[in-house]
């Protein structure tokens, strides 16, 4: 990197001026050179796991090398396992009565099946809900026992042709075999009538990003599948669909057949990394954390994540995030060469595995190259480039994750220069979230979303560079005010003010932050409890293992979801949750 040698430069900091000499600069043409390398058509989308996404991480070392920080983990590399993709193994196989059906022409596995191998009896469920409620009552397990057997259910629900009814909260496969273990089946056949697809398609195998098993072994298989498994009750798939459709009411029965099937998935897992180095300024009980994402979504395609999913192409994610990524690399750079003026260390991570679900940073928080308690806080950089020259507008989350965050932001909106839209809570979208969740002032310093957002479209062309030299400034001041003596911070909990993301789809929350951080089927973890929401007032805690609603099993973030679209605001749950290994049992008043 390029060293400047100013006589007299001055700087606007924490309503000081300060006199540098021979300071490096943060440069629109350094900027735009990370940029044009990390968002080219050589690295392809830079897809976590990929050849190409290793190669950015090296360039990203390089980079830090040359600032001058000192690399940590193994040579700047924090190595960790990713699942990348789901492909079929060789021992899947399905025989019903006397008929051996192949797999791909005749079945196909679910993504979230379990992998076993089970022979039992076949029972017809309808569709496969159970709908409790005062207005509103549907079981299609009336009068069939589903314990350890195959239940074979219609995808989709009663109205077909209406997008919101009823039973949209229970019609999805996830939720059919969701109620399918709370009666005991042992595994699931998901079978399309005509009006659901009349071409009959079956599902694809397709990663989706998490690890979270159904539970049990789920298959989906063709309607002539279904149609002979219903010969013994003279009936068949479309007259079923079709009657129930009709009548709006449930049909089901046991049937003579057996059926032995078994699942065989097998997870792809690649190597990946995160890329961490330090600015050292010689201090062992005080770190702050700087972080950007470098991995996007590779060539795009299904399931990638991209909102143009039928287009195959270069996803460069010039915005997302080369723009955080280079801006950090400057940042860091220029910390560097004033690291006199430190009264902390700081880390610069830049994280693989974001796009997968913010994989990276969780692990560091897991495996942390010092000591979280001695972390004072951490900024999040991801798509700083588009920014408007009018407005000056920079949106800032995690304000409420410290007492003093916004009194200190306030000194530099009042300079006039920004224009600060401040959003508190700590969990969020991107990779401050796992620090979050370790009790971690954070803050998330973006420029937006916009229409090229995970499309093809997010190319260097259409970034702001001047923007991002202003926006890369500003943190740099930021963070050398955070890292001062004298400047101290008060962890706070600052849990969601709006539904986003799932929660736009409930009609209640308990007021909990999940924590994402782990892939075991066992629960699902309390990241942050939000004061005064139901959970709080029942008692939860940060770190409970929720295992069950009103009895039903919960066995990871689907689960849960599922679970709560089921609720009614002003319902009275309980709520059955593991603390350090201990069980116990909360009563909760939903909102």
């Amino acid at each position: 990197m390029k060293r400047y040698i100013l006589p007299f430069l001055f700087m606007f900091l924490s309503g000081q001026v300060i006199l540098a000499q021979e300071q490096p600069e943060i440069t629109v043409e350094e900027l735009k050179e990370h940029v044009e390398f990390l968002a080219s058509d050589e690295l392809k989308g830079r897809k976590a796991g990929s050849e190409e996404g290793l190669k950015a991480a090296r360039f990203i070392r390089e980079k830090f090398e040359e600032a001058g920080l000192q690399l940590l983990a193994d040579e700047g590399f924090q190595y960790f396992d990713l699942v990348v993709d789901v492909i079929p193994g060789n021992d899947n196989f399905m025989i019903i009565g006397d008929s051996t059906y192949n797999y791909k022409e005749d079945y196909s596995v679910y993504a979230f099946s379990k992998n076993a191998e089970l022979e039992a009896p076949v029972v017809f469920a309808g569709y496969g809900m159970q709908i409790d409620k005062d207005d509103f009552k549907w079981n299609d397990y009336e009068g069939v026992d589903a314990e350890g057997k195959w239940v074979m259910v219609l995808k989709g629900d009663p109205k077909p042709e209406e997008e919101e009814d009823e039973f949209i909260n229970y019609s999805s496969d996830r939720a059919k075999v969701l109620a399918a273990r709370d009666h005991g089946a042992a595994g699931v056949i998901l079978v399309s009538g005509p009006a659901f697809d009349e071409e009959d398609r079956l599902v694809s195998l397709r990663f989706d990003k998490t690890g979270s098993e159904g539970g049990i072994p789920v298959v989906n298989a063709k309607r002539y599948i279904g149609d002979y498994v219903l010969a013994s009750a003279n009936t068949d798939i479309a007259t079923l669909e079709s009657k129930i459709n009709g009548e709006m009411k449930s049909f089901s029965f046991d049937l003579p057949l057996k059926a032995t099937i078994k699942t065989d998935i097998q997870k792809k897992v690649v190597q990946d990394q995160n890329v961490v180095a330090m600015v050292d300024a010689g201090y062992s009980d005080c770190y702050i954390v700087l972080g950007a994402h470098y991995d996007h979504l590779g060539m795009g395609g299904p399931g990638s994540g991209s909102r143009m999913p039928d287009t195959s192409a270069a996803h460069n994610g010039a915005d997302d995030n080369a723009s955080g990524l280079s801006g950090m690399i400057e940042i860091a750079e220029k910390l560097n060469a004033h690291k006199d003026q430190l009264a902390c260390n700081v880390i610069v991570a830049a994280f693989g595995a974001e796009e997968m679900g913010l994989i990276g940073s969780a692990y560091l928080v897991s495996n942390p190259i010092v000591p979280l308690e001695k972390m004072k806080a951490m900024i999040n950089f991801d798509m700083i480039g588009r920014l408007d020259d009018d407005q000056k507008k920079l949106s800032i989350s995690g304000t409420g994750t410290a007492a003093e965050f916004e009194a200190l932001l306030d000194t530099y909106q009042q300079s006039g220069a920004y224009s600060f839209s401040y959003s508190p809570e700590g969990f969020g979208p991107s990779d401050h979230a796992a620090f979050y969740a370790a009790d971690i002032p954070v803050l998330f310093i973006t420029t937006g979303a916009h229409k090229d957002y995970h499309t093809p479209f997010d190319d260097v062309e259409y970034l702001n560079f001047k923007g991002m030299k202003e926006v890369a400034e500003f943190a740099y001041a930021l963070t050398l005010d955070l890292a001062t003596a004298d400047r101290q911070l008060s962890f706070e909990e600052a849990g969601p003010k709006r539904r986003v993301g799932y929660r736009n789809k409930l009609k209640v929350t308990l007021g909990i932050m999940p924590d994402f951080t782990s892939s075991e089927q066992n629960g699902l973890g309390v990241g942050g409890v939000t004061p005064g929401r139901p959970a709080d007032k029942a008692g939860m805690q940060k770190g409970d293992l929720i295992v069950a609603i009103n009895g039903k099993s919960i066995n990871n973030i689907y689960d849960y979801m599922n679970r709560l679209k089921q609720l009614e605001p002003g319902q009275i749950i309980t709520v059955d949750l593991l603390r350090d290994g201990e069980p116990k049992v909360l009563i909760v008043q939903l909102d």
